[in-house]
């Protein structure tokens, strides 16, 4: 479940009633956050063009390039994203700024005020506490990023959004979603609406083939990669194809060649609606723009990085499930040089898939060193070190990351890249240490 604190008095008071009145875990249905909101006035009816997003992997990256490119078109738009990495106001932003904290305690408290018996989530006061912002703060659009799943997620309240996308999909909350893919597809396409584009990669077909159901009982036209659009990265560009012409724009400057799909969904669910208008410059912008904590970021400054010799690199990914691993390690297997050693300062949350997200680091030099999440329900660094030696991979210091980085730090011989990555809550842990949380 999300947690949060926060330096703000007033803010905290809030946070407080919030675990207090909560039933203390993730719980999916539409009901409580109807009910909540019909008490606020029904706000979600008041929302700038939604632009709503859902994904197992991705889904925030294409929410940063579609906020990017908007902005780019000098326009203003709401974000809504989950979870946040190390302050609660990182869920929010209004017309491109984080919400304060005197209007975010203020919020918080009228929601709670008016739905105390209605026992909601975590998430749905925070999705009630965003709505009901981004419907009295003037903006152009409102990308929104679902929490889990898609179908009974509390975002999905959202009638008839301007386009819906589903970005990468994989195993994930199978205690929610399900254990097949089949079965997750089928949710995360639960975002579909009548007459509403739904924008999506290419899948195999089994999967396709359920999100095309889905896309046929809600009524809504479907548009794959492969089908309705394409991009493919070659030559330093990315080359994006729909029936409205082709565009070649620049790769995206955010690390990894995942992105550059990320990118290409977010450009079709722009060209595929008709009331922001768009220009082919502010795409073009967007990939330079768009930012996104916590995904193959690169750390060059903060209290972490000073522990470190200075030709260390010190990046940080909260990707936590097998396919974002995947991609992960196809990112360092291109860019390590032969002989950097290579250290990953792995935490998880006990009910991901550990080995999963070992594997594709087997047959690497990689030296794992395990780290306990603070706070969450976490695999045991005992049983991180034996999955990593399970699979052939060396086993390090472990402990919090600041003693990993010393003791990495102290026995280095040379250059050095070091990964913190398995969760996002790891993630959030190390850019506070850092001192640099997202802004």
């Amino acid at each position: 479940m999300d947690q949060a604190t926060s330096a703000d008095p007033a803010v905290q008071r809030q946070l407080d009633r919030l675990w207090a009145l909560s039933p203390g875990a993730d719980i999916l249905g539409l009901e409580r956050i109807t009910a909540l909101l019909d008490r606020l006035g029904n706000p979600e009816r008041a929302l700038p063009p939604v632009l709503h997003v859902a994904g197992t992997n991705g889904k925030g990256s294409t929410c940063a390039f579609l906020r990017a490119a908007i902005e780019a078109a000098g326009l203003q738009t709401h974000v809504y994203t989950s979870p946040h990495l190390v302050r609660f106001n990182e869920r929010i932003r209004l017309a491109g700024t984080l919400i304060d904290d005197a209007p975010l305690a203020e919020l918080l408290g009228e929601v709670l005020d008016i739905g105390a018996d209605i026992g909601a989530s975590f998430f749905e006061v925070t999705t009630a506490v965003a709505f009901l912002a981004f419907s009295r703060t003037p903006a152009d659009a409102c990308v929104v990023e679902v929490g889990l799943g898609g179908r009974l997620d509390a975002t999905n309240v959202v009638a008839a959004p301007l386009v819906c996308g589903i970005a990468q999909l994989g195993i994930d909350h199978q205690a929610f979603l399900g254990d097949r893919i089949e079965q997750i597809a089928a949710e995360k396409a639960g975002i579909a609406k009548p007459g509403v584009p739904l924008v999506t990669l290419h899948y195999p077909a089994r999967i396709a083939n359920r999100i095309g159901q889905a896309a046929r009982a809600a009524g809504a036209p479907w548009i794959a990669r492969d089908g309705g659009w394409n991009a493919s990265a070659s030559g330093g560009k990315l080359h994006y194809q729909d029936a409205a012409g082709a565009l070649d724009l620049p790769l995206p400057r955010l690390p990894g060649a995942h992105q550059a799909v990320n990118a290409a969904l977010a450009v079709a669910m722009l060209r595929h609606q008709r009331t922001l208008a768009i220009p082919p410059p502010a795409l073009r912008a967007a990939m330079g723009w768009a930012e996104w904590p916590a995904r193959l970021q690169r750390l060059t400054g903060g209290s972490l990085v000073a522990l470190l010799p200075d030709d260390t690199e010190l990046w940080l990914d909260g990707g936590h499930n097998p396919a974002a691993a995947r991609a992960i390690a196809h990112f360092f297997r291109h860019r390590l040089a032969p002989g950097r050693r290579f250290h990953i300062l792995l935490g998880m949350l006990a009910n991901k898939d550990l080995p999963g997200f070992l594997e594709p680091f087997a047959g690497s030099k990689a030296v794992i060193h395990p780290i306990a999440v603070s706070g969450h329900a976490a695999h045991a660094p005992d049983a991180i070190a034996a999955a990593a030696a399970a699979l052939g991979l060396a086993v390090g210091a472990a402990g919090n990351p600041e003693a990993a980085l010393r003791a990495i730090a102290a026995e280095a011989d040379g250059p050095v890249t070091i990964l913190i990555g398995g969760s996002l809550y790891l993630a959030g842990e190390a850019l506070a240490l850092n001192g640099t949380p997202p802004g």
